[in-house]
């Protein structure tokens, strides 16, 4: 596959592993509504904060959607959106690298972008994300009329969309249907089941079946034989079972060639396509009213309108699936995903996460009615919490810092070892050991007395006592398994054991000693 060369490409590939992992610290006094719905605005570099998010999230985004700056040489209030190609480079592929790690196996992930650095992204997205897994690419037409200063008018953006594997390309919803769409449907003979459309009711030969091919002969008697070089669409006694359902049209005389009726009642929506209109999906004059409204006149140069997020989430997602944008600008993403039932992390790094991303997610919390509330019926509600980034967890050797909390430690443990992030910091159980079990292995934790006995002997070495507590522990979460596998493997973390080597042999343990064999995932 062709690759992308700049001038730094060797450092840039490698600088995702680089990034320290940061302590991720809420600022309670910024956050806002119901604290327990899942949703995070984080203030900070966002390529730190993404690596933050690693242990507790990898693999766990179900959308994405970034709007980068477009590396255009406008001076952007908000933004450095004068940097040169490579740095522009240097500056997405870690990013992508980390974004690429949180999505989800059915995830995926829609880049917005122009024509100024759009060719170069598909490139490099093909190599981080995999060109077997490119969906398509959007143009979303972004202006309501021609750039007269330009010679060719710029009238659209670019959205690239991949997802995490093949699989997920089948895995998007149908978007409603448009009023002109609905307006199609009539009812031509009085069907009790309302207004329909009539599709056709032939297919191709590549992989028909002989059943079918046969005669169909109209209510009035005229002969329909398969059309030359196709087949009927269903099989012969599928599509008479459906002329008694009333479901056939031969036309209004009777004779026509058959058609499917199908019902607005029991239509789904259609699949997206890959052009949406202003009309349909809002534009950069949309966007900047909606905005406008929000903070006063010119507040963001490029926002992005609320119906074009809308869409994206549709297509891509269910209510309660997690949304992902690390350049979060004005807030748009996440106060759609909010308006919409969707869990949300959105990352920014300027001071308007807390001057304008916090007021306006205050706003729609409290029921604020423009951009798509009134489509969705929003009536106000939720939460979220506010975080900064904090220190780096590694020192500079790279060994745990030992005043890192048991939840930050043990995340970052279950993460190294299982490439999985750790949800045990959800549980409301205290002095609980056990990480969890992956893969035929049990994992544990031994540190800040987690055992309820901060003296060294009680709670954070390895003893006949604490492993005691650790096998009754497994047993208790996961006795299905322990019945299967009496004689597990089990690793356990902590400063010291006292067990011999000969004993931890024989009891399958694997010993690691905190804080130096913790180490961070590269």
């Amino acid at each position: 596959m062709p690759i992308l060369n700049w001038l730094t490409r060797d450092e840039d590939t490698q600088a995702a592993a680089r990034v320290p992992y940061r302590l991720l610290e809420e600022v309670p006094t910024h956050g806002v509504g119901a604290l327990d719905t899942g949703n995070m605005l984080i203030q900070g570099d966002n390529l730190e904060a993404l690596k933050a998010l690693l242990p507790f999230y990898a693999g766990r985004v179900k959308c994405i959607y970034i709007d980068p700056p477009y590396n255009t040489g406008a001076a952007f209030e908000h933004y450095d959106d004068n940097l040169e190609h490579s740095q522009w480079l240097a500056m997405m592929w870690p990013r992508l690298e980390l974004l690429r790690d949180l999505l989800a196996e059915d995830g995926s992930i829609w880049t917005n972008i122009d024509k100024d650095e759009g060719h170069y992204l598909k490139v490099v997205m093909d190599e981080v994300f995999g060109r077997k897994n490119f969906i398509g690419e959007v143009a979303w037409q972004k202006r309501t009329s021609p750039d007269a200063r330009l010679q060719l008018g710029d009238a659209h953006d670019y959205i690239l969309v991949y997802g995490q594997n093949q699989k997920s390309r089948y895995s998007f919803n149908r978007i409603p249907l448009t009023r002109e769409q609905e307006s199609s449907y009539k009812n031509l003979d009085n069907d009790r089941r309302g207004s329909w459309i009539s599709t056709d009711l032939t297919g191709q030969i590549g992989h028909a079946t002989p059943e079918q091919f046969y005669t169909i002969i109209a209510p009035n008697g005229t002969e329909h034989p398969v059309p030359p070089g196709r087949c009927w669409a269903l099989a012969k006694r599928t599509f008479d079972r459906l002329v008694e359902d009333n479901k056939i049209w031969f036309g209004s005389s009777g004779d026509a060639r058959p058609r499917l009726k199908r019902f607005l009642s029991e239509s789904k929506g259609v699949t997206a396509w890959t052009w949406w209109s202003n009309t349909e999906v809002g534009h950069n004059q949309e966007a900047k009213k909606e905005t406008n409204e929000l903070f006063g006149s010119n507040a963001f140069e490029t926002p992005k309108p609320e119906r074009l997020i809308q869409r994206i989430l549709q297509i891509a997602t269910n209510p309660g699936d997690l949304v992902l944008d690390s350049f979060l600008g004005s807030g748009t993403t996440a106060a759609v995903a909010h308006k919409m039932g969707r869990r949300y992390i959105g990352i920014e790094m300027g001071d308007h996460a807390q001057t304008h991303c916090v007021p306006r997610l205050k706003q729609v919390i409290d029921g604020e009615m423009g951009g798509i509330s009134k489509a969705v019926a929003w009536q106000g509600g939720g939460g979220f919490r506010f975080y900064r980034l904090g220190p780096p967890v590694f020192d500079a050797d790279g060994c745990i810092r030992p005043d890192i909390r048991f939840p930050v430690l043990a995340a970052h443990i279950w993460f190294s070892e299982t490439d999985h992030p750790w949800a045990g910091h959800k549980r409301n159980d205290n002095n609980n050991p056990l990480l969890g079990v992956h893969k035929g292995r049990a994992y544990a934790l031994l540190y800040n007395g987690i055992l309820g006995d901060k003296r060294p002997q009680g709670g954070n070495v390895l003893t006949r006592a604490t492993l005691a507590d650790i096998r009754t522990q497994i047993a208790q979460d996961h006795p299905a398994w322990v019945a299967e596998n009496p004689d597990y493997p089990l690793t356990i973390y902590g400063e010291q054991s006292r067990l011999t080597a000969l004993t931890r042999d024989r009891e399958r343990i694997t010993f690691k000693q905190t804080p130096y064999d913790v180490t961070a995932r590269v």
